[in-house]
């Protein structure tokens, strides 16, 4: 998603163009692996010294509701990137040590739907761990 679409999502929304949204949604839109609240805070911190984590992780929360971001949970913490922007269901494998993330494009949701008959899957999530061949 780039930062334009992100804006006009925003607005829809209600929510006000702000230095500090605009410098969170730049930040993401120049990576594509996942950070944490902590990782923008500390390059924020560099502009707004005043800025609190709390204030950071209620936008990110905000864009996550919106669709902006995606969440993850990586070694006990949340960590946010900005929605992919495929136009077909996929998943991803995440590097633990860089953060590298590689498209899967396989779902093995029709597999597990089959092994449990009756049962009304309404969402799912699906990511691999582990290390890329640059970090192996």
């Amino acid at each position: 998603m780039n930062i334009e679409k992100a804006w006009d999502i925003l607005k829809k929304e209600g929510f006000k163009k702000t230095d500090k949204r605009e410098q969170i949604l730049k930040i993401f839109s120049e990576t594509t692996k996942y950070i944490t609240a902590r990782d923008i805070l500390n390059v924020m911190m560099e502009e707004h010294p005043g800025m609190s984590y709390d204030t950071i992780y209620r936008n990110l929360s905000t864009f996550v509701e919106l669709g902006i971001l995606e969440e993850t949970e990586l070694t006990g913490e949340k960590h946010f990137r900005m929605h992919c922007e495929m136009d077909h269901h996929h998943h991803h494998f995440i590097c633990m040590r860089c953060g590298n993330i590689k498209e899967i494009n396989f779902c093995p949701m029709e597999v597990i739907q089959n092994s449990i008959p009756g049962y009304q899957i309404e969402n799912h999530k699906f990511e691999i761990y582990g290390n890329c061949p640059e970090c192996h």
